[in-house]
């Protein structure tokens, strides 16, 4: 991370970001129509608010949050210090969408989104902020089809091409490293992007970028969601996606960075803890049958470069 002393415009940011989450939020509910999402509104007591949209038992997803939050503190908490020991200490501005659907049809993937922004400034010395963007999405599909993961990761390619041709394979493989269970061996589901810490190339382009991958989000989603929603499935599929579903929850609630800032940060539970399904389970060494097509997600579930592999 570099310092930089153009924060640019912080107003602008967060009026995307409000934007974002209403365009989110519109996409889904065409979607699913028979879903309705319930706002809370509400205020940090250390500094900051938001709020929070979720939409359960639709026809379509099963549960869909979307939060939006801009909160701000006089000291960093030890999840967003601990690869920046030189912030300790230092006041914060945080803000960010964040997007996680667990649909009810096995067929169609779980997927995530987030798109942030933070300011640091040391309060002694009365340095210039330091600033940074981050963000990404990610699919975790039950029962893998390779022409959605090809046209997921074609459409993240496309969010970043305008800024490089390196963008898309290193942010793809961040993803593949950040999304990954250490202890199960495995990856979160099939990728797609992320990065953190952005403030190369100054303050406008940053936000472009970030714009970019908001913005190719439900383009890259919806179209898959549309193609597997009305596939028929049973009590076996069903039951399939709800053991899938805890190794969901376990990244959530042992690796994911912004679970526990939020936590840390004392956000509001509620809304940190959206990102979880409303139904799960866990079975003690389970296996699936080999041939079967629950066996066949495994292939999926290692850093693989799809775009050459299933093109």
């Amino acid at each position: 991370m570099k310092d930089d002393p153009d924060t640019g415009d912080i107003q602008a940011v967060a009026t995307y970001l409000e934007n974002l989450q209403d365009s989110f939020c519109a996409g889904l509910a065409q979607m699913d129509p028979a879903g309705t999402f319930h706002e809370d509104a509400w205020q940090r007591g250390s500094g900051g608010g938001g709020r929070t949209r979720v939409m359960v038992d639709g026809k379509v997803f099963e549960s869909a949050g979307v939060n939006y939050s801009r909160v701000h503190g006089d000291a960093l908490p030890p999840s967003a210090t601990a690869d920046r020991r030189g912030l300790e200490g230092c006041s914060f501005l945080a803000m960010g969408v964040s997007l996680v659907i667990h649909p009810l049809n096995p067929y169609v993937p779980t997927s995530h989104c987030n798109v942030r922004f933070f300011s640091a400034q040391n309060n002694e010395e009365g340095e210039n902020p330091i600033w940074w963007f981050g963000g990404g999405f990610d699919l975790t599909p039950y029962y893998p089809f390779e022409e959605d993961i090809l046209h997921w990761h074609r459409t993240i390619k496309a969010a970043c091409d305008p800024f490089g041709d390196d963008i898309y394979p290193r942010y793809k493989q961040w993803c593949d490293e950040y999304f990954f269970l250490k202890h199960r061996n495995e990856t979160r589901g099939v990728g797609g992007l992320f990065y953190d810490d952005l403030n190369e190339g100054g303050f406008q382009r940053c936000f472009e970028f970030t714009r970019s991958i908001g913005d190719h989000y439900l383009p890259a989603y919806l179209p898959i969601v549309e193609k597997r929603k009305d596939m028929a499935f049973g009590e076996r599929e069903r039951e399939f996606q709800w053991y899938r579903r805890g190794r969901y929850v376990e990244f959530n609630l042992v690796y994911d960075r912004g679970t526990l800032f939020g936590l840390q940060s004392g956000g509001r539970t509620e809304s940190i803890l959206m990102s979880l399904p409303r139904h799960v389970s866990w079975r003690y060494d389970w296996q699936p049958e080999p041939g079967s097509p629950e066996a066949r997600l495994h292939e999926f579930l290692k850093p693989r470069d799809y775009l050459t592999e299933l093109a």
